[in-house]
């Protein structure tokens, strides 16, 4: 079998982080429906930015849930940030496209799996202002869901 001098594996992981980007793009002006996003993420990945509890509560992987409580959603060539409440806390993550392990969707049965490079401790940056938030309408992350992963195509 010959070397793949084009490197496919890296194109498609490409495309599909630009569907997870678009859709992100959309969310930023509220989302349609009955949409809403897990988003799952390796914390120790270069450029995560989040609060030193977060942090520490979260040392490996983090998922967070893009639904009804999430404000200033923005979109950047290589990562995305935005306003989150946990525990009734109100906190602002940025999170490289890079570190993102999957990506779904369960109002449309729609999830996609990528690999993330371990590095490094995120850097931690002081929490916003604390604020009591309703956290009444957080969603379960139990749904079910359908992954797409490339380990089909990935050469053993």
């Amino acid at each position: 079998m010959s070397t793949d001098l084009m490197n496919y594996e890296a194109m498609v992981s490409n495309a599909l982080r630009g569907v997870m980007i678009e859709a992100l793009e959309i969310a930023v002006r509220g989302l349609p429906g009955d949409h809403h996003f897990f988003i799952e993420f390796d914390t120790h990945h270069p450029g995560v930015r989040l609060s030193e509890q977060l942090s520490a509560q979260y040392p490996e992987t983090m998922t967070i849930v893009l639904q009804h409580q999430y404000w200033d959603l923005e979109i950047s060539q290589d990562e995305f940030s935005v306003g989150l409440a946990f525990g009734g806390t109100r906190n602002f993550l940025t999170v490289p496209f890079g570190s993102v392990i999957s990506f779904a969707d369960p109002s449309v049965n729609f999830a996609l799996q990528f690999e993330s490079e371990k590095a490094p401790a995120p850097v931690a940056i002081e929490p916003a202002a604390e604020m009591e938030i309703d956290d009444s309408s957080d969603s379960a992350a139990d749904e079910a869901e359908k992954v797409v992963t490339l380990d089909a195509f990935r050469k053993k």
